[in-house]
């Protein structure tokens, strides 16, 4: 992953619950910003990354992510308070997704190819994202095409220190029935025949090498990943099941 640095704060994304930001960076491109000092805390930018980068490497679209390095002093002639404490909270690195100009939120589940919605399935699936629900699918039309964007609540038992990665791997995923595209997903056992053998020890090694030690532990994501991996056919028939 890159790492750029913010040189101008453009305005607040004030969708989201953590308040990113879309900033200018040093390489003359937009960013939407995720900032560490946000409420989740930096478990949350790890999952991002973990789960993106994971998506890119089983072929789905993401926005390019980069670590991003903040001097909270852009954000000087921002009047809010509140952002400009969650700007010092989080100086130095943080993350950042490529911005796509010109996106579209996402509304048709029935423009998704079967095969492309059977694998976002699986792959939420497989590190429990939470948050891809009509309410909130966390996807965008671009170019024609579907993105995905804010992986911050994967793994979203991982946020207790005293998890054991091996057993909430072992754990069924019951929410994955409220998936935006899971009525519209082909074949779940295809997308795990698919997907799962491409999460192989070089894969999980890149992943870990990707965590910054200081903001989560990273072999707890490996072991997770590399368990919850080997039973792909087995999430992929309770997804099947969620479908009712």
């Amino acid at each position: 992953m890159r790492t750029i640095e913010a040189t101008r704060y453009v305005t607040p994304l004030r969708e989201g619950g953590s308040m990113p930001a879309l900033v200018e960076a040093d390489d003359d491109g937009l960013y939407v910003l995720k900032f560490r000092g946000a409420g989740q805390g930096p478990r949350a930018l790890v999952a991002e990354i973990v789960a993106g980068e994971l998506a890119r490497a089983l072929g789905l679209p993401v926005p390019e992510i980069v670590y991003c390095e903040l001097d909270p002093r852009i954000g000087v002639a921002e009047p809010d308070p509140e952002i400009q404490e969650l700007l010092q909270a989080s100086a130095g690195r943080n993350v950042a997704l490529d911005f796509l100009p010109g996106s579209l939120a996402f509304a048709d589940a029935e423009s998704v190819d079967p095969a492309l919605a059977a694998d976002i399935v699986w792959l939420d699936s497989l590190v429990m994202n939470v948050d891809r629900t009509p309410r909130n699918p966390n996807l965008l039309t671009w170019h024609g095409s579907t993105w995905l964007i804010d992986h911050g609540a994967a793994f979203y038992r991982h946020h207790r220190d005293d998890s054991d990665p091996a057993a909430l791997a072992a754990q069924p995923f019951p929410l994955i029935g409220q998936h935006v595209l899971l009525g519209r997903a082909g074949s779940l056992t295809d997308a795990a025949a698919r997907l799962a053998p491409l999460v192989d020890d070089a894969l999980l090694a890149r992943l870990r090498d990707l965590i910054p030690p200081e903001w989560a532990a990273p072999d707890p994501y490996v072991t997770f990943l590399r368990e919850r991996a080997a039973r792909g056919r087995a999430i992929a028939e309770e997804a099947d099941d969620a479908r009712g």
